[in-house]
């Protein structure tokens, strides 16, 4: 295929998926008929047969293009280097081991050719999810929802659609602790959703284990709010005034009016009273540095000032 212009690029990011690509392909195929679409694999440094079943696609159907990594880079970066190489007027993530429905993706397309700039998928609920990862997603997106500065929906997943003007705002980030879904959350845009329930894996282990989940989802509050570098501000300001007013209440009722309440505060905890002062305003301190830290971290992400979204302008 030459460098022509379709009209949805599919990106899948594979990392040891050899049993599932082929089988994949296959559902792409049966799903994306009537649509002009591209498929753009991305092996992330699979140790396994994942590349050689990918050329061996590619020799056979011309849409299939192939961006093999020199070493695993992570699925963000993976992700970010399909979207770069797609050519589609829309691009849509579909994970490799199956459990993103192939069969929805024409009500994606439907949607987007609808107006939808952006289309999410939301998973409902997950066959074989464990405990864990069931019940740890509602509490990181509670908590992101509370700190971060953006609308973040539940459940939402990488299995979402944009087209060429948020794919040209999502390559402007340069950032390396990426979240995908949270900067394609960040650039807004018009949203639409889609809801659906997700496949269990087709074949082999997941690569996500609980830890690198506990990775993405630091990553994620680090990227998407600076509420965690205020904490110790926020802890200083309660403590040293509380510590100041207790001290003044000791200091009143023990020295100045000689005890009449029998409270017979020892040495001791005096001290401790005095200890918890100081320790309150270190950590005012260390808010104030947060509050520096902070512009630092805003800076180096380098994100754009703003996004025009020039499909719902005029005259520009």
């Amino acid at each position: 295929m030459k460098n022509k212009n379709v009209e949805l690029s599919v990106v899948i990011p594979c990392y040891n998926e050899a049993e599932n690509v082929p089988v994949l392909y296959k559902q792409l195929i049966g799903a994306l008929k009537g649509i002009d679409f591209e498929i753009v694999y991305v092996d992330d440094g699979s140790r396994d047969d994942t590349l050689d079943e990918l050329h061996k696609l590619s020799k056979k159907d011309e849409r299939v293009r192939i961006v093999s990594l020199s070493r695993n880079f992570g699925k963000e970066i993976a992700t970010t280097a399909g979207i770069t190489q797609a050519r589609g007027e829309a691009v849509i993530m579909v994970d490799a081991d199956g459990q993103f429905p192939p069969e929805l993706i024409p009500k994606f397309v439907e949607k987007w050719r609808a107006g939808a700039q952006i289309v999410t998928g939301v998973r409902l609920s997950n066959e074989k999810e464990g405990f864990i990862k069931r019940y740890g997603s509602k509490l990181f997106y509670k908590i992101i929802r509370s700190m971060a500065h953006i609308e973040i929906t539940p459940r939402a997943t990488d299995f979402r659609l944009i087209d060429k003007d948020v794919r040209e705002e999502f390559l402007r980030f340069s950032e390396r602790g990426r979240i995908t879904r949270g900067l394609l959350d960040w650039v807004g845009f018009r949203n639409d959703f889609i809801e659906f329930r997700a496949k269990p894996r087709m074949a082999g282990e997941a690569t996500y284990s609980v830890k690198k989940l506990i990775k993405l989802a630091t990553d994620s509050f680090v990227s998407l709010s600076l509420a965690p570098l205020y904490f110790s501000g926020y802890a200083g300001l309660i403590i040293t005034p509380f510590a100041f007013l207790l001290g003044l209440f000791v200091f009143i009722e023990q020295v100045l009016l000689g005890d009449p309440w029998d409270l017979n505060f020892t040495g001791t905890a005096m001290l401790g009273i005095l200890l918890l002062f100081f320790v309150g305003i270190l950590l005012v301190s260390q808010g104030l540095i947060a509050l520096y830290i902070s512009h630092i971290h805003t800076e180096t992400q380098n994100r754009p000032l703003y996004i025009v979204n020039r499909k719902r302008s005029a005259r520009l």
